[in-house]
This record gives C-alpha cells, structure tokens and sequence, in this order.
C-alpha cells in the first residue's frame, strides 16, 4: 500500500498559559524571536512584525555557519483567538505565495490554551513536511519554556 501524499501539518498542543498571553508570544517580536527557531538564534533585531491583515512579517534564524530568513504576511487577525499567515523561507519559489498557517487559541481554563496549528500549501515533499513538522515541536517546546519563565 502506499502513503496518501502529505499535504501539510497538523499540531494540537495545551499551553499552560492564558489564551492572551499565548497569542502575545505569536505577535510581540520580543516573545516571537524567543521562542521561534527553537534552540537556534533569533535575534529580536532580525524580527519585523506588522500583526494587521496584509502587514509583513519577518525574521532570519542564525546557526553556524548559516542564516536561514523565513517571511510571510498576514491574512487575518483576530485577537486573541485566531491567525492565519503565509510563510515562505529562501527554498521557496519567487511567484509562490508558500503555505498557509493557521492558529487558533481556545482558552481552556484561565491558566491554559489549546493550540491548534496548521500548515498548508502542497509546497513541500511528504519528507519536508515531516522535518518541518519536527521542527514546529521543537519551536512550541521552546514557547512551552519561555511563557513557563514569563
């Protein structure tokens, strides 16, 4: 039998924080470059964020030896229960417009938030989207930390 091809992701996580607070990690550079990229640097300095229907965002991850720039714009906003933006880093082809995340914060008690995540566009091989998929976990591992110590 073969796999059904891939054609995005899907993460459901509780975040142990209220639902604004959630949503503020995703929108402030300062909380985005914290968190974003996991264990690699973001530096905020790197971070542009217009959170506004059709505003820009930005931000460059640095490992050794590499800066990987990652960018998108937003398409809708609704504060604090839903975002949806397009994302788009340098393998990504110039007339495309890259996948499609969305992320849906339902408060859950006052001190917790279900994350929902999605990301979608057909861009990526099933491979790609199972790399891209380890690497949202290991980034929501590190938001988990920084709202824990914020």
């Amino acid at each position: 039998m073969t796999q059904p091809a891939r054609e995005g992701i899907d993460i459901t996580r509780v975040v142990a924080a209220p639902r604004d607070r959630v949503f503020e990690a995703w929108t402030d550079p300062e909380d985005f470059a914290a968190w974003y990229g996991g264990d690699a640097d973001v530096p905020p300095d790197r971070v542009s964020m217009d959170v506004t229907p059709g505003g820009e965002w930005s931000l460059v991850i640095v490992v050794p030896g590499a800066e990987m720039p990652f960018h998108g714009v937003y398409q809708e906003v609704f504060a604090p229960e839903r975002l949806v933006f397009t994302l788009k880093d340098r393998s990504a082809p110039a007339d495309s417009e890259g996948e499609t995340v969305t992320v849906t914060f339902t408060e859950k008690s006052r001190k917790s938030t279900e994350m929902v995540f999605r990301q979608r566009g057909g861009h990526l091989t099933p491979e790609q989207y199972a790399a891209a998929e380890d690497g949202w976990e290991a980034f929501f591992d590190a938001l988990d930390a920084r709202l824990a110590s914020h």
